[in-house]
This record gives structure tokens, sequence and C-alpha cells, in this order.
């Protein structure tokens, strides 16, 4: 059963072993990511060199349950923009953040500036 929802810089700084990653990886084979994150950890692996055959393989080996992003989470996401425009946050950000409210569970992040938001559900942990 899942404890936690990963944003991709929680993915990316587990498999990068930066700051961090031992928490990320106390959630690993519990935690789950939408196709939209997933999508961004994939293209950071891509941009850094790795193959596509080794960026499937790195993250199917932390077992995440990946949901796919359907007509409901795209509106739910899209609802956050008023209380993420002031800092700034995008798609991912907000997929990550309505994934973590409908499924019950606190986000795992990298990025500081989600403690300083307030939206009624949304449960953070910072990794750093």
């Amino acid at each position: 059963m899942a404890r936690a929802v990963f944003d991709a810089s929680a993915v990316i700084a587990l498999l990068r072993d930066e700051p961090g990653a031992e928490m990320i990886a106390s959630y690993a084979g519990d935690a789950l990511i939408s196709t939209v994150n997933l999508q961004e950890v994939v293209k950071a692996l891509l941009v850094r060199g790795f193959t596509l055959e080794i960026t499937r393989a790195m993250i199917e080996a932390l077992h995440l349950e990946v949901r796919p992003h359907e007509i409901e989470d795209a509106y739910a996401a899209a609802s956050l923009e008023g209380a993420t425009r002031t800092l700034g946050r995008g798609l991912g950000d907000r997929t990550c953040m309505a994934l973590a409210i409908s499924a019950g569970l606190p986000a795992i992040t990298t990025d500081q500036e989600w403690s300083q938001l307030s939206i009624p559900g949304l449960t953070v942990i910072r990794a750093r």
C-alpha cells in the first residue's frame, strides 16, 4: 500500500544519490508517481545521456506505482494554479499535488518552496 506520492525532484534526487536520497529511499516501493512526473524523470535522465533502456530499468527498480493522468486529474491539477501561482509552480508540480490530495497521501519533494504552500488537503514532506 502506498505511503507517499513522489514528485520528479524526489525521484531524481534518489537516482542521483543527492542529499535526502536516504529518506526518499525509505518510501521506494511504497510510493505513487503520476505519468506526468514520470515523463519529467525520464526526460531528465535522457538529457543526462542515459539510454531509454537504462532509464526504464533504473525507474522500474524503484517499484513505484505509476498512476495515469486522467481527465479529472487534469481538472484537479489545473484548479491548484491560483494557490501555486506566486511560487511559479508548473504542470508537473500541480499534478503531483493533485495526486497526493486525491490519494490522501503526503507529497515528497526536494523543492524548498513547497513548504510555503497552504493548500487544503496537501501534506508536503521535504526530503532536504
